[in-house]
């Protein structure tokens, strides 16, 4: 009987002795599978987001230039308003004479015109290179405006400038038309206007610009103001120069019609009428009419159209 009670006994201790080292590998088993497979299952199920806070989500695009002026407000714009203060307008019969002071020292730069340098080279005809410059627009709003300041932006040779000025003078006005330009032109003209004189890469369109003047005849009411449009129309607020008719024929994407537009109205005398040209113009994604269209909106204004032209009057009509 203890013989078999000691052989048990060792039974016992010889299967605890095997069964304990192969629960510990069990077990080490066991934890590393069920450490895999929960590893893989968070990886599978939760992937780590790809984001870029910088970026902003992409808004849906709008084809339609009135769908997106619907969600312009006036605080987004703020930045992009234009806040210089205009000095009270001076009398209509002085600005001739005030913008003769401040440019040119006093004196007419059609004074001793053209200089021996230049006179060779200019051309002198009767037709003038401008696109849109005779439109019935011109006379339309000369007859109802009657206008004794005119101020053009974007003026290239003159042909619009001399087609106003024989208006005025037809309909027996006293109007003056100061002609906003920096003669420079724009890069890549020249492929198209090869004829115009350059001296030392210097393109001679302020001098042929007042030779066509001189040519017409219309020295006595017309007048350059040979700045870029947004330095010009500022200084005309800053003395009191306010126009009755402001055409904005100038750079034609958005910004610089945006620009341009604003500043106009500024010196515009109550009343007055602002118009200008490509308004069906393809460039920068109909640049001229997207900045139209946006300061009309912003202002309450109309858009009406005449022709190629765009025309906004600032009271009711």
């Amino acid at each position: 009987m203890k013989t078999e009670h000691n052989n048990n006994k060792r039974l016992s201790v010889t299967i605890i002795t095997i069964i304990k080292p192969a629960a510990y590998v069990i077990l080490l088993v066991l934890t590393y599978t069920l450490g895999y497979l929960s590893h893989s299952f968070s990886t599978i199920a939760l992937p780590p987001p790809i984001l870029s806070p910088q970026l902003p989500p992409t808004p849906p695009h709008i084809s339609s230039s009135v769908l997106r002026l619907s969600v312009v407000n006036g605080t987004e714009l703020d930045p992009f308003r234009v806040k210089t203060l205009c000095a009270d307008p001076i009398p209509p019969e002085n600005i001739r004479q005030t913008i003769i002071n401040h440019i040119f020292n006093g004196d007419s730069p059609f004074l001793n015109f053209p200089p021996p340098h230049a006179a060779a080279i200019l051309h002198r005809s009767t037709k003038v290179k401008g696109w849109g410059s005779n439109g019935a627009v011109f006379e339309n709003l000369i007859r109802k405006v009657k206008p004794k300041i005119i101020v053009e932006v974007g003026t290239f040779l003159g042909a619009s400038a001399i087609h106003m000025a024989e208006l005025t003078q037809r309909l027996g006005l006293n109007t003056q038309i100061l002609c906003i330009d920096d003669f420079r032109g724009w890069a890549g003209f020249r492929d198209q206007f090869k004829n115009i004189a350059m001296l030392n890469g210097d393109v001679l369109l302020y001098y042929q610009f007042l030779q066509n003047v001189v040519t017409f005849k219309k020295t006595g009411s017309v007048l350059p103001v040979p700045f870029s449009s947004g330095s010009a129309l500022m200084k005309l607020c800053e003395w009191g120069v306010w126009a009755d008719l402001v055409e904005i024929d100038a750079g034609h994407d958005f910004l610089s019609a945006w620009s341009d537009i604003n500043r106009g109205l500024r010196i515009l005398r109550p009343g007055g009428v602002i118009f200008g040209h490509d308004y069906f113009t393809a460039a920068d994604n109909k640049g001229v009419r997207r900045a139209v269209d946006l300061f009309a909106k912003i202002h309450g204004f109309k858009v009406n159209i005449d022709g190629q032209h765009w025309v906004i009057y600032t009271t009711i009509h």
